[in-house]
């Protein structure tokens, strides 16, 4: 409980991911692999983030990656 608690302010912060995976459609889609369809997973704790391949980066913060969207969606207009 303790951990969760931990978890949920400071996050992880191990700088060690596996290289990302692509969900196929047909496949069931892990929480992570909702906002882009692909993942990585933490080597140190096993938790799973979403992964931006044009960017090639870990989306942390879901939210922020969806108003950087929106910004960049607005300026191709």
């Amino acid at each position: 409980m303790i951990g969760k608690l931990l978890d949920a302010l400071f996050g992880c912060r191990h700088p060690r991911y596996s290289f990302p995976v692509t969900v196929r459609h047909s496949k069931r889609r892990p929480q992570a692999a909702m906002l882009t369809g692909t993942y990585v997973v933490c080597l140190e704790c096993g938790r799973e983030f979403a992964y931006d391949w044009q960017e090639m980066q870990v989306i942390t913060s879901p939210e922020r990656h969806r108003e950087r969207l929106a910004e960049l969606a607005k300026h191709a207009a």
